[in-house]
């Protein structure tokens, strides 16, 4: 106890040097557990972007390409998907539900994606949850277009407004189609996928917008399917996990056109396996950043040693012990490490509160501001072991200084 209040004084009589020591392993403990948060809950939102699909079907191209241009609007497909073909594979037996998409137009930047109002009943995302609307309903009318809501709040649109489509991805267009207008009908609540960035406008609008000859009756829920030539892709869910497997091997092996069909939590899976080095990297480097303050630590510990010898030896002088030294020396480093990762710890939720929704909206990452995991407070457990097993160096050449030596110091 005594030898705990004598290393909290001698803490604060050097608190200059203490505190940039602390705010060096404040700010490396803080790093580290952002970047193990940010990892985790990012992969959990990226394997939240679609949930409850069984299949998703496109042209033959890679799974993973397959996946990045039909639900992260990333990249594109050389070919599509005729009506036909997919009528034809839609009605097969345990075929519960199907969404055709059609992607290929944008609006500022922002992708379009010509659907059916089965979109809005069956697409799901994170577990399981379904759309829901903050503002209006789904598109009733060949010309209603619903904006996902970080779209709506970007660019300032609300229900009423017009929006001319225009041909092409990306956010320079030299096409626009300013003959069909569309208004907004529905805004969606924010889910953090791709689906906030997304305006969704009725499946027989792109046929319409680009020459198509079909019949425009609003009140016909037909006429907002159309008979498009062709599709991007189409999303599949069956009434048995056992029709999967089947229906998956029939698309692949379908001799009309060249199709393929990725079951999209495997390729999930996959893609992110792809990633790990990038998780490793940032792991690395948050652990370097660590290691570096702690040796940071071990300087100022030396430095201070160093100008400590008569300190010590008057300690000596008066009956401290060699042990008694070691343990002050070494109770101040673990005390400056602890301290360290306390806020740490402070300045991690903090970021947490002040970045999550800049997360959310710019990055789609989902960020779980809760109770630090075992995982995280294994890490700040190693952080506080290196910082003692750092400590025992300086501790232990304090161990060895002589009395004689502290009280002959050169100048």
């Amino acid at each position: 106890m005594i030898l705990t209040k004598l290393a909290l004084k001698s803490l604060l009589n050097r608190r200059a040097s203490v505190v940039l020591t602390l705010f060096t392993i404040a700010v490396s403990v803080m790093l580290l557990l952002s970047i193990e948060r940010v990892r985790v809950d990012a992969k959990s939102s990226f394997s939240n972007t679609i949930s409850g699909t069984d299949l998703i079907v496109g042209a033959r191209t890679g799974d993973i390409q397959l996946l990045l241009s039909s639900v992260f609007r990333i990249g594109h497909t050389n070919n599509g998907v005729s009506w036909q073909s997919y009528k034809y594979i839609t009605s097969q037996r345990g075929v519960k539900w199907s969404i055709p998409i059609s992607l290929g137009d944008s609006h500022k930047g922002q992708a379009v994606l010509g659907t059916t109002p089965d979109y809005f009943t069956h697409y799901r995302f994170a577990k399981k949850q379904h759309l829901s609307f903050s503002a209006g309903n789904p598109f009733s009318t060949i010309h209603g277009v619903v904006l996902g809501s970080e779209v709506a709040t970007k660019l300032g649109y609300k229900l009423g407004d017009s929006i001319v489509i225009s041909h092409g991805m990306g956010n320079t267009s030299f096409h626009h189609h300013n003959d069909n207008p569309f208004e907004v009908v529905g805004i969606l609540n924010p889910t953090g996928t791709p689906v906030d960035k997304t305006l969704h406008i009725p499946l027989a609008a792109i046929d319409l917008i680009h020459g198509g000859n079909a019949s425009h009756k609003h009140d016909e829920h037909n006429n907002l399917t159309g008979h498009p030539k062709q599709i991007t892709a189409f999303l599949m869910g069956f009434d048995s996990p056992l029709y999967t497997l089947q229906i998956r091997r029939n698309i692949n092996q379908y001799k009309p056109e060249a199709l393929l069909a990725i079951m999209p939590t495997v390729t999930l899976k996959d893609l992110w396996e792809m990633l790990a080095i990038v998780e490793k990297i940032l792991l690395l480097f948050s652990l370097v950043v660590v290691l570096i303050s702690l040796l940071g630590m071990l300087t100022t510990l030396l430095a201070n040693l160093n100008q400590r010898r008569r300190e010590l030896a008057i300690l000596r002088s008066v009956g401290a012990r060699p042990w008694q030294l070691f343990t002050l020396i070494s109770m101040e480093s673990l005390l400056t490490t602890f301290l360290g990762c306390v806020l740490g710890c402070a300045l991690f939720y903090a970021t947490l509160l002040l970045g999550a929704d800049y997360l959310q909206s710019h990055a789609g990452i989902s960020v779980n501001i809760a109770m630090l995991s075992r995982y995280e407070l294994t890490l700040i457990g190693v952080i506080m072991a290196a910082g003692f097993i750092i400590g025992l160096i300086p501790a232990t050449r304090a161990y060895f200084y002589s009395l004689s030596d502290g009280m002959s110091i050169k100048t």
